[in-house]
C-alpha cells in the first residue's frame, strides 16, 4: 500500500478507503494528528500498522474524528450479531482534512453482506475560472501620428501594402 501512496503527488487530494481489517480503536495516544478518539473497540495488529502508515503519509482516519452512536460507527457485524467492529476506513491527506464533514455507516437493506456501507460527506471549494468571452485587443502607440510627416509616410506605406494585396487578389 505504501508504494501506491508514494505514487500520489503530495499536493493532490489523496483518499485511501476500503476494507482494511484494521481496528484502530479509541486511544489516539501517539497518533493525535491523524485520528480522533471516536473509533470503536481496541486496536489490533493491523490497526497499529494502519495507524503507522497513516502517520507516515499524513493521512487522517476519518471514522475516528466524528462523534456518532455505536450503530453508525460499526462497519462489520458478525453473523450472530454479537461482534461489531470498525474495520473499514476512509482516510484523506491532512492538508485536505477540512473538506471532510462527516464519516458514518449506513445500514442498507438487501445488500447480502455482513459489512455496512461507509459514507463520507465532503465539501469542496472549487476555484472559478472566469473568461470574458472576448480577446484582449492589442494597443497601438498612435502618439507618433501627431507629426504630419510621419503620418503621411505611414499612409503611403499602408496604401502600398493594400495595393499589393489588391493586385494579388485580382490576379494581376
Amino acid at each position: 500500500m505504501q508504494s501506491i501512496i508514494e505514487k500520489c503527488p503530495t499536493k493532490d487530494l489523496t483518499i485511501l478507503m476500503g476494507d482494511l481489517n484494521a481496528k484502530v480503536g479509541t486511544v489516539d495516544t501517539g497518533y493525535e494528528d491523524i485520528m480522533g478518539r471516536q473509533g470503536l473497540g481496541e486496536r489490533n495488529e493491523n490497526g497499529e500498522r494502519f495507524a503507522n502508515l497513516c502517520a507516515f503519509n499524513k493521512l487522517v482516519i476519518g471514522g475516528t474524528k466524528f462523534l456518532h452512536k455505536r450503530i453508525h460507527k460499526t462497519t462489520w457485524t458478525s453473523l450472530d450479531h454479537t461482534t461489531e467492529n470498525q474495520i473499514e476506513h476512509i482516510c484523506i491527506n491532512k492538508t485536505f482534512r477540512r473538506t471532510t464533514e462527516d464519516v458514518r455507516t449506513k445500514k442498507v437493506a438487501d445488500i447480502a453482506s455482513d459489512h455496512h456501507l461507509l459514507v463520507v460527506k465532503m465539501k469542496f471549494k472549487l476555484k472559478k475560472h472566469w473568461t470574458t468571452g472576448r480577446t484582449i485587443s492589442q494597443k497601438f502607440n498612435t502618439a507618433f501620428l501627431q507629426d504630419t510627416d510621419k503620418l503621411n509616410k505611414f499612409k503611403i506605406v499602408l496604401s502600398n501594402k493594400f495595393q499589393a494585396f489588391h493586385d494579388l487578389l485580382s490576379g494581376e
